[in-house]
């Protein structure tokens, strides 16, 4: 990791600052980074929005709660030295003067040549806002020096993900696009590649020929939590399965790039995503939790789904054949980050009975938690006379493993690449078109959705959507 003194200067702009996200995430990143002593020498924070918090300092004890709430063992000197740098500017999609006149002024009180200053522009905005916020950065020239991040959904369907591509093009070029999709800086995900590509016990047997399905399950027990207006204008698939969960299949199916760095990871999910099979309504499923209709700010006759399970196909060499299945959703029955992949069972009757009519699987488990574990579930003999199987597991836990390292928090990482311009862990524009392709039928026939209970894990068709079940059930 490059040390802090080899980064440029840079004045931050986080557009959205009021918001949960920057409470919860990008301030608790920035601090991290600051302890770490990641950040630049030189720097500013600038927050922005419509509404303003009041002073500049009423915006800094906002601030400063927010990390007592997210940051453990909170070091006030640390916090104290982030704040002093943070200000805060009103500004919106008509009107971005009087931001554009602070991040003049913020770079001129750097201790080296506003040319030589880049800025990191954070755009956590609602979608229908993003290509007018976008007008303005290139009205002002904010776009100069700068690196864009924008945070999902990348458009609502292929149509406006086109228009917001387009809207980009026209004030950056794309290689100052970053968009995030915190999943991929969760060090579990990246660990993927680790596990597979380093580890003859898997690498050989990561295709069709081994592997009979691949499951993505992404439960959360949460409700709307507040987001009811979001999650109208949006649903799940939009939320959910278009941006973290098709990412996430892109990392487990791709071919060996050859080497971690921007063009070749890139390039070997984009191929996957372009191998993959437009997404068959009758192969999808849309629940929506009893209670939803209730929630704020959400139509009494909603048909908005709250949860969704697939299955896609990647029609490529490796996987032709194998069925990904994909859920997600909310007020389901546990919170959970779980890649699944079941492997076929050998042919044998060396057990009194065919293998297949034994009780158990062999699965790998990736879990993609802060804490990532690795279960591998195996057959084994029963202790004892008889020759009779159980089902076991095997488990690497890395806390255990590794107690002394200390594992970057996802935003924290994009953070800190978004500074050093490292776009291997971001989305590219490529990639974002062909998944709105891939979900567009889905849009355009939208499955009834079915009513679930909260606590559960969806509709019955949800449920018995794999063959052999969900492995989270």
């Amino acid at each position: 990791m490059p040390s802090s003194d080899v980064l440029a200067p840079h004045v931050l702009v986080l557009f959205g600052a009021t918001g949960d996200l920057a409470q919860r995430k990008l301030f608790p990143g920035l601090y991290h980074l600051a302890a770490a002593g990641r950040l630049p020498e030189e720097y500013a924070v600038i927050g922005s929005g419509r509404h303003s918090p009041g002073s500049d300092e009423e915006f800094r004890d906002q601030v400063r709660d927010g990390l007592q709430e997210s940051v453990e063992n909170l070091d006030p000197d640390v916090a104290d030295a982030l704040l002093e740098r943070t200000s805060f500017q009103v500004s919106d999609a008509d009107d971005g003067a009087d931001l554009a006149a602070a991040v003049a002024r913020a770079e001129e009180g750097l201790e080296t040549s506003s040319d030589d200053v880049r800025r990191l522009v954070y755009l956590s905005v609602p979608p229908g806002a993003m290509q007018g916020m976008i007008a303005m950065l290139g009205r002002e020239k904010l776009t100069d020096r700068a690196r864009l991040v924008l945070e999902k959904p990348f458009g609502l369907d292929l149509e406006s993900a086109r228009e917001l591509d387009a809207a980009l093009k026209d004030v950056v070029d794309e290689e100052q696009v970053f968009r995030i999709d915190h999943f991929l800086g969760k060090e579990a995900v990246q660990n993927i590649l680790a596990l597979r590509f380093a580890n003859g016990i898997f690498e050989p047997a990561w295709n069709r020929t081994s592997i009979s399905q691949v499951q993505i399950d992404i439960p959360e027990t949460l409700a709307m939590e507040g987001r009811g207006s979001f999650y109208e204008s949006t649903g799940c698939l939009r939320d959910m399965i278009s941006t973290h969960l098709c990412q996430l299949l892109g990392f487990v199916a791709l071919e060996d790039p050859g080497a971690f760095e921007e063009g070749a990871v890139r390039d070997a999910k984009s191929a996957v995503f372009e191998a993959m099979r437009p997404l068959d309504p009758a192969r999808v499923v849309f629940g929506q939790y009893d209670g939803y209709r209730d929630e704020d700010d959400v139509a009494e006759d909603s048909e908005v789904e709250t949860m969704v399970a697939l299955e896609a196909y990647v029609d490529n060499d490796r996987w032709r054949g194998v069925p990904f299945y994909l859920r997600t959703g909310k007020a389901l029955a546990e919170t959970r980050r779980t890649i699944t992949l079941r492997f076929r069972t050998p042919q044998s009757t060396i057990f009194g009975a065919p293998t297949a009519e034994l009780p158990g699987t062999n699965e790998l488990v990736l879990e993609l938690t802060d804490e990532a574990e690795i279960h591998v579930s195996v057959r084994a003999k029963r202790p004892g006379p008889d020759l009779e199987l159980v089902q076991a597991t095997m488990t690497v836990d890395f806390e255990k493993e590794l107690p002394d390292d200390q594992p970057l928090e996802a935003y924290e990482r994009l953070l800190l690449d978004v500074l050093r311009g490292d776009r291997t862990l971001f989305t590219r524009a490529d990639e974002v078109d062909r998944l709105w392709q891939i979900c567009q039928p889905v849009l355009d026939d939208r499955p009834q959705v079915q009513t679930y209970e909260q606590g559960s894990w969806g509709p019955r068709a949800a449920v018995d959507l794999p063959e052999g079940g969900w492995r989270l059930r």
